[in-house]
């Protein structure tokens, strides 16, 4: 089974995530701070998924210890966000975020992300 962590707040996505779990070969693991992001990556996470409309998240910590702790680059980072939070969009690009999907897209490609999540 596929690990992903998910450093999600939001309820509505997080029961989105679980419920596209549940049709592929996933375990999504919610995390809310950096160290359990890094536990859930040195566990096996191949896939982070980061909510970037989040203000209480650390997510633009997270994408800065995804790229430069060696233990945790394995992991394949996807931010999704509200297409007009142009600053959200711009600091998770900065940051290294590997892939950053607009919150309708990332709705609609879920079940393909949670199949395939090294891309």
């Amino acid at each position: 089974m596929t690990l992903v962590a998910a450093l999600v707040d939001d309820l509505m996505f997080v029961s989105r995530i679980r419920e596209a779990a549940k049709a592929s070969a996933a375990d999504v693991r919610t995390v809310r701070n950096l160290d359990a992001l890094r536990t859930a990556v040195r566990e096996g996470a191949v896939l982070v998924l980061l909510d970037l409309d989040s203000t209480r998240l650390p997510w633009a910590d997270a994408l800065r210890a995804l790229g430069s702790e060696p233990d945790l680059a394995g992991a394949v980072s996807l931010g999704f966000v509200g297409h007009a939070n142009e600053t959200a969009i711009r600091a998770a690009r900065e940051a290294g975020c590997m892939q950053v999907l607009a919150r309708g897209a990332f709705v609609q490609r879920l079940p393909e992300i949670l199949a395939s999540p090294r891309g």
